[in-house]
């Protein structure tokens, strides 16, 4: 079943995207919460028509996060957290405390789009992270873990 989505969905495709899901997936998942609509003729051709109108937009705002990915990238956040010791923390770091740290630095990152290389953080040292700005474009931002 063909489906256009409504809003980015995590392995299976991004905003404005005609992607083919099995049936139950898209009737009782993606269509009742809004994330996605049926790829019926006369939605296609609405599809067409925003894209048409967007294409510039979209140029635009690929630059604009193209710019916000090399200041990310030579962006060195740094996180402080209650440690013991020998070095390790008291709990682990997450995405809320990234997110919360760009915030900090006047770049407004939601959690979601931020991914963590490493699995788990539970010791104080330097890490990356991957943000994802736009559909094409990501950045590797460098951080470290502190003791208060």
């Amino acid at each position: 079943m063909e489906v256009i989505l409504k809003t980015n969905i995590e392995k299976l495709g991004a905003k404005d995207e005609v992607v083919n899901v099995k049936p139950g997936y898209a009737r009782n998942y993606l269509i009742p919460r809004g994330y996605a609509v049926v790829a019926t003729e006369s939605a296609r051709k609405m599809l067409a028509e925003n894209l048409k109108q967007r294409s510039h937009k979209e140029s635009r705002i690929l630059a604009d996060a193209q710019s916000l990915a090399e200041k990310l990238s030579a962006l060195t956040l740094t996180i402080a957290t209650k440690a013991s010791d020998t070095g390790k923390i008291f709990g682990s770091i997450n995405t809320i405390q990234l997110s919360e740290a760009f915030a900090k630095e006047g770049h407004n990152i939601d959690r979601k789009s931020i991914s963590m290389l490493e699995e788990h953080i539970k010791m104080i040292g330097s890490y990356e992270a991957r943000v994802k700005l736009h559909k094409e474009v990501s950045a590797t931002v460098k951080f470290e873990v502190v003791s208060e």
